[in-house]
């Protein structure tokens, strides 16, 4: 290690040196005889006259001599005066000292290490200044060492050997300023990141390399793997895959294996590593007799033996000895066995090759909860965390009220993920303290979310919802959309506990606006127009812990309406215009709904599950006073599949059905309708029964004349369905510890699904613009004054044929383009898409990215492959 501009003075060597330099003149100042030992027994020759100092520049004299054991009237001799040096260099205070002696005159001259200005980083690109900084000892205004600097060249390498990058060097350097200051640059060279070049095994003769190292965290560097992170040597991941290899023998029946030695080199470049296992496989075992035997009274030896997941003859797995152990643990708690000690105790037979294992259940008293602990919650009341707990206190202690307990705190979204609670022993035996850490955790949301599609355009959504509102769980939200083609307003409150008792209550008001439009000569005329101002309030009581019942009551009062320039002849909408199936679906109508939903979840998580699965039956009559009337039914089902190694695997499916009662059709705003959000891949209600309307750009072939079939001047109509239903399969898909600790959580899904049941309506076609006189298709002129329609007259030409050009509608008259109207999408027959999406919580919020394709969809479905939204947590 280079100190440029440094001059050398505090090491050893250099007191040594410095001693024997000044050995001459010492000789020459010291009395006689002073210069050779002391015989034993003899005095010194002379004695300290005075002591003096200089060169000091901050430090006072008597501080420097306080280092010493010098002291004037002191008898003296070489050793004295060495031993004074060697204190000096101890110090670290002096970049240069020596001592002179003038017939007993000490005179101590020094030269002051210099003051840290300032100290910089260079060259740091892979680490940020504030992950070194703090491992950094020098600072401003201290006294500059080279002890000091060497210890902090010293961490910043370990922080890059942290890193994997074990090639990368420190060069300190030092930039003398004006009164005795430095600055003190660090020059750092990264280097690149080891990797490991190479995993050799040695020893196993059972199983191949490949299969042995696919068991193993890390990984060869390889092209394959340029993009994990797992190919960098990492000394804890090294003992890691010790223990992987160690466990994949032990559930293969190798019960003797064990790693003889595995070690790392690191090449001549500092650059890869090799990293070599010796192994020793050891003899394959069997299962012989496995027994259970018991101390305690509740647990009968020979029901539990039938259920041991390990039979005779099987090979032996040490992965299944331990899940058994932990199963029969688990079992003692559901009897109120907190602290049931249940220890395997094998008997291994080398001659036969067979284990033989008796779990021994030793006698334990029954388990009461004597206190119930809640730590860590600033924000949240305890009785919100308390009352989640299927156990109280006085209770006989129950494992499987702890897991539920565990479930169901977890799936409040308030506290850390994973949350468990501990078990410690209590005041006396057989007393159990439950204690909860919880960490808290951001429970407000605010939401950002934009989409962009053909019908559409762009889409703009926000919401503000907090879950935990003034800490007693209560949730109060309110949410905002925009777009061209709906526009709506929410304000909702949900108290889940009334009066601290087990049944929930909520509200909530809206205003919800839906426009269809259509875009003549670039400019959007809004065409179908409907407006919904409402409020619904709920009730929820459970019937058992994974059963609830949820009754609602909502009134709407609906207002629809369409463009009366555009759809209507006079003062009524005009069928011949709007079709009857909008003419149909306007004007002012009151909806009175009473429903109900009846719940089962027993999923681990309702926020995130990994496992578990909810179904659910809900109903709506319609008809309570109000002009609507009709049945409504809906039910839904998921499971969620741990499929091990991270991998989840979520199944869902629902459908529904409306009947409408009195003889009467369901009205459009009664209708199911399909596509983004619950089917990715497809617009907004981009499935199921519409009409499209085509205009005309050529008339001059009366038998044939020609429709402008582009998608900019079609007018798009969903109309919803009287019966749908949806399906859906998502895997989520782990990824390495780097993106985990990002947040990343990406996954690939298939929705299928359809929305049909739909009376064909009346439908305008070109044959209502044709002349019966001469069989041409013509624009029409129309009095909305006196409700009379003519056909224009159309030009001939000189070779007898239409010229394409009218005349003018006569005064008063408004002309009518021709026109077809054309109904798809009513059908059973399903829908799918195909798609990847990724999850990330993002420094700035949660954010989801969707990308899906349609792999099946019928004429005039509307299509979206991509859609993304954001949002932030306070």
């Amino acid at each position: 290690m280079r100190f440029p501009e440094l001059r050398t003075g505090c090491s050893l060597v250099a007191v040594i040196l410095s001693l024997h330099v000044l050995s001459p003149a010492l000789a020459q100042q010291l009395p006689s005889g002073q210069g050779q030992p002391a015989a034993p027994g003899a005095e010194s020759a002379d004695k300290i006259v005075s002591i003096a100092v200089v060169g000091n520049q901050r430090l006072e004299a008597q501080t420097i001599l306080s280092y010493l054991r010098l002291r004037v009237g002191q008898a003296y001799d070489r050793g004295a005066l060495d031993q004074a040096l060697k204190d000096l260099a101890a110090t670290e205070l002096f970049k240069d000292y020596q001592i002179t002696d003038d017939k007993g005159a000490l005179t101590i001259e020094v030269t002051e290490n210099p003051v840290i200005n300032r100290v910089m980083l260079e060259g740091n690109k892979r680490l940020k200044e504030d992950k070194i900084r703090p491992e950094i000892k020098l600072a401003p205004r201290q006294i500059f060492t080279r002890s000091k600097v060497r210890a902090d060249v010293a961490r910043i390498i370990e922080l890059y050997k942290r890193q994997g990058r074990f090639a990368a060097t420190v060069e300190p350097k030092m930039v003398s300023l004006d009164q005795n200051r430095v600055d003190v640059v660090f020059e750092i060279n990264e280097g690149p990141k080891s990797k490991v070049r190479r995993i050799n095994i040695i020893g196993n003769e059972k199983f191949r390399d490949k299969q042995l190292l696919s068991e193993m965290a890390t990984k060869e560097s390889r092209f394959m793997t340029m993009l994990s992170s797992n190919t960098s040597y990492d000394p804890d991941r090294l003992a890691y895959d010790q223990q992987k290899l160690r466990l994949f023998y032990l559930t293969n029946g190798y019960a003797d294996f064990r790693v003889i030695s595995a070690v790392a080199e690191l090449t001549s470049n500092k650059q890869d590593f090799i990293i070599t296992y010796v192994v020793e496989e050891g003899e394959r075992y069997k299962f012989s007799d496995v027994d259970v035997k018991s101390e305690i009274r509740d647990f009968q030896p020979e029901t539990l033996k039938r259920l041991l997941p390990m039979k005779t003859g099987a090979w032996y797995d040490a992965k299944q000895v331990e899940d058994t152990v932990e199963s029969l643990s688990e079992t003692a708690g559901l009897f109120g066995y907190a602290f049931a000690d249940i220890s395997p105790e094998f008997r291994r037979d080398p001659e036969t090759r067979t284990m033989g294992i008796t779990f021994n259940v030793a006698e334990s008293p029954r388990t009461y909860v004597e206190r119930i602990d809640v730590n860590g919650n600033t924000l949240t009341h305890d009785k919100v965390v308390r009352r989640e707990f299927r156990l109280n206190e006085g209770d006989a202690f129950n494992s499987f009220g702890i897991k539920r307990t565990e479930n169901r705190i977890n799936s409040l979204g308030y506290f850390q993920e994973n949350l468990e609670i501990e078990r410690k022993e209590g005041s006396a035996p057989g007393r159990i303290v439950l204690e909860t850490n919880v960490e808290e955790k951001p429970t407000g949301e605010l939401s950002l979310s934009a989409g962009y599609s053909s019908v559409e355009n762009m889409l703009l959504q926000g919401s503000i919802r907090q879950r935990n509102f003034r800490g007693l769980g209560q949730t109060l939200q309110a949410s905002v959309s925009y777009s061209s083609y709906s526009k709506s307003v929410e304000l909702g409150f949900t108290e889940p506990y009334l009066f601290d008792r087990n049944i929930s209550i909520g509200g909530s008001i809206y205003r919800r606006d839906l426009d269809s439009y259509n875009i003549i000569d670039n400019e959007e005329q809004t065409t179908f127009q409907q407006t919904t101002t409402g409020a619904q309030i709920n009730v929820g009581v459970p019937l058992t812990e994974f059963m609830s019942f949820f009754g609602r009551y909502t009134l709407n009062f609906d207002d629809v309406t369409l463009d009366e320039s555009l759809y209507y002849f006079g003062d009524a909408c005009d069928p011949l215009v709007a079709g009857r199936y909008l003419c149909d679906a306007i004007g002012k109508r009151t909806s009175s709904i009473l429903g109900f939903t009846l719940a089962y979840d027993d999923r681990d998580n309702r926020l995130r599950p990994t496992r578990g699965q909810s179904l659910s039956l809900s109903g709506d009559f319609a008809g309570l006073g109000g002009s609507a009337k009709y049945v409504r039914t809906r039910l839904q089902g998921s499971k969620h599949f741990n499929l091990g190694s991270r991998f989840i695997l979520n199944a869902s499916a629902e459908g529904g059905y409306i009947h409408p009662l009195e003889g009467n059709d369901v009205l459009l705003t009664d209708r199911f309708f399909l596509g983004e959000p619950q089917m990715r891949g497809f617009d907004i209600r981009g499935i199921g029964p519409r009409v499209i309307r085509y205009s005309t750009v050529d008339l001059t072939n009366p038998g044939s004349p020609v429709l402008d079939t582009s998608t900019s001047s079609q007018v798009d109509d969903a109309l919803g369905g009287g019966a749908y239903y949806q399906g859906r399969l998502e895997l989520d898909l782990p990824l390495g510890t780097g993106a985990k600790e990002l947040g990343l959580r990406p996954s690939i899904f298939l929705d299928v699904g359809a929305v049909f049941g739909l009376r064909t309506p009346a439908l305008t076609t070109l044959t209502d613009f044709r002349d019966p006189t001469d069989g041409l298709t013509k624009y029409l002129c129309r009095n909305a004054t006196t409700g009379t329609q003519q056909f224009a007259t159309q030009t001939i030409g000189s070779d007898g044929t239409p010229s394409g050009s009218y005349s003018a509608c006569p005064t008063g008259f408004s002309s009518l383009a021709p026109f077809e109207e054309r109904y798809y999408g009513n059908s059973w027959k399903p829908r799918v898409a195909l798609g990847v999406g990724v999850n990330w919580n993002s420094p700035f919020g949660p954010f989801r990215i969707d990308f899906a394709y349609a792999l099946r969809k019928e004429e005039g479905d509307d299509t979206k492959r991509f859609s993304f939204n954001v949002g932030t947590q306070f």
